[in-house]
């Protein structure tokens, strides 16, 4: 197959639960990565319904539409941009239905890799970047209040934005609202790249020179997605940890 890839997820030593979820689909060329939010474990439950859908869609090859179609994108971009339209659906309907679960969401990012094309949908913080030529690129961009004031004013001060109180709070996640904004990135790879995907338990501690480090000290995708998570627990980070790292192949 010409997508080889290795999921990892760690609660941490500081959460009770893990509210990370993951998948790996190789013959589908698809990965999913999606970070839960909620009381009890209700954002365990958003994650699981969020990445069960993403796969469940694509595993079933829909031509179906029911949010429209955008003639900009190819077909597996609007594949897996309805796909996550259906996840927001799915974890929307749950939260509602029960008091457990009012108030979750998720975040979501899903790779496809497929004809010598990635492409990639996400909406929150969760993050993909990509590895080739020894570089590497953050490909999504955060759904944050950071984010948000650093793209209001490019001239903004990035040292003093990470202190304020407001810096992690999320502008648009899955289950939040009827209709959440879906992002969506393609790209043509040529054969040897990496892909990486990962919560904020990661990258909220690792900046872009360290995964960079990180990613290309190691051949095998399985040591490379240990390597990442231990790093993330040795900076010290309080969250969950999750990473999937793969591998395209002409």
């Amino acid at each position: 197959m010409p997508l080889r890839a290795y999921g990892l997820t760690d609660k941490g030593s500081v959460r009770s639960t893990n509210e990370d979820c993951f998948a790996v689909h190789e013959e589908l060329g698809l990965c999913v990565i999606a970070d839960g939010m909620g009381g009890h474990n209700a954002g365990e439950v958003a994650a699981r319904l969020a990445v069960d859908a993403v796969v469940d869609f694509v595993g079933r090859s829909d031509e179906s539409h029911p949010f429209g179609v955008d003639p900009s994108l190819s077909v597996d971009g609007n594949l897996l941009r309805t796909a996550i339209h259906l996840a927001n659906m799915r974890v929307r309907d749950a939260a509602i239905s029960s008091l457990d679960y009012a108030g979750m969401g998720t975040t979501i990012v899903a790779a496809r890799v497929r004809g010598g094309r990635l492409v990639v949908a996400h909406a929150g913080d969760s993050r993909l970047y990509l590895a080739a030529g020894g570089r590497l690129r953050q490909l999504t961009r955060d759904d944050s209040w950071m984010t948000a004031m650093l793209a209001h004013d490019p001239n903004a001060d990035p040292l003093l934005l990470e202190h304020h109180p407001l810096r992690n709070v999320l502008t648009n996640v899955v289950g939040s609202r009827a209709r959440t904004e879906v992002h969506l990135a393609e790209e043509a790879l040529f054969g040897g790249e990496l892909l990486l995907l990962s919560t904020d338990g990661v990258h909220g501690v690792l900046d872009q020179e360290r995964l960079e480090q990180l990613m290309l000290e190691e051949e095998e995708l399985s040591a490379i997605a240990h390597r990442v998570i231990s790093a993330a627990l040795a900076r010290g980070s309080r969250d969950n940890c999750t990473a999937v790292v793969a591998r395209y192949s002409i």
